[in-house]
């Protein structure tokens, strides 16, 4: 059965996250009138003709009454934008934000007091409609805006729901940073791969595809990352002695906790 079209939308800020998910949107058939504040006209010349895009948020229509509000504008724009998106706030418009560190509560007090807002952290995977999402519900969020924005976020790639609001740091931590852990791990593989004679383009090559060909393969399996691990792991053999290396006490394992943690601190002080 077609699912049946979106309903007008309104975006705030078409970056790389914003584009990604507005290209998702396209493909379930966003209504004509859906219209994107974004000042950089170079953002949204990919979707002409296929949205209404307007510079400002001064700028957008009068009596427009989106069913949704989707904020991907930065964090530190919020106490500019919000307070000017005020007027729409109320029972029937849902707010969507992608704001790293920026509460429910918080943006609430910019947009009047009377908003409903769902927060959200989705990663970059998903300009490749394969992303991880995970959101929050804030009070007097309706079931149907809920399905409305479990159904915008799922154009993404994969979405999960948390009732618990404090969740969405540690979240953001792994997950919303978690592909620059992965690109880290391309990159110190290559200059290892480097350092041991091989040529630089052969390097690259082979820790790019290794490292993409191993997160295909784990997407696919039903099985615990551990026990993929262990099926490469032959006994006294090369991937047993470089796993001694990175998962001593101090290495590799510490490591990761530490910058989870980090991580996770440095939303939580976002928020103010």
């Amino acid at each position: 059965m077609t699912e049946p079209q979106l309903p007008p939308l309104l975006l705030i800020g078409c970056g790389k996250m914003g584009g990604a998910m507005l290209a998702g949107w396209l493909e379930l058939g966003l209504p004509a009138e859906t219209v994107v504040v974004e000042p950089h006209a170079a953002a949204v010349a990919g979707f002409a003709g296929r949205i209404r895009h307007v510079a400002s948020i001064a700028e957008i229509p009068a009596g427009f009454t989106p069913a949704a509000i989707i904020l991907a504008t930065k964090p530190q724009e919020a106490p500019n934008a919000l307070p000017a998106l005020a007027h729409l706030a109320g029972p029937g418009t849902v707010f969507l934000s992608i704001m790293a560190g920026r509460t429910v509560a918080g943006m609430n007090a910019m947009l009047g007091g009377a908003a409903r807002i769902i927060r959200a952290m989705p990663n970059t995977p998903a300009a490749l409609r394969m992303g991880f999402t995970v959101a929050f519900p804030g009070p007097e969020v309706s079931a149907a805006q809920r399905a409305l924005c479990d159904r915008l976020l799922g154009a993404i790639g994969e979405a999960a729901w948390v009732e618990d609001e404090a969740l969405i740091d540690p979240v953001t931590a792994v997950s919303g940073g978690g592909p620059a852990y992965v690109f880290l791990l391309a990159e110190v593989m290559e200059k290892a791969a480097i350092s041991q004679g091989l040529p630089p383009d052969l390097a690259r090559r082979m820790a790019r595809a290794t490292v993409a060909g191993s997160g295909a393969l784990l997407g696919a399996s039903a099985e615990d990352a551990a026990v993929l691990r262990r099926n490469v792991t032959s006994p006294k053999g090369t991937t047993e002695r470089a796993l001694a290396v990175l998962m001593r006490e101090e290495a590799w394992p510490a490591l990761m906790e530490e910058a989870i943690e980090a991580a996770t601190a440095r939303s939580r002080e976002l928020a103010g």
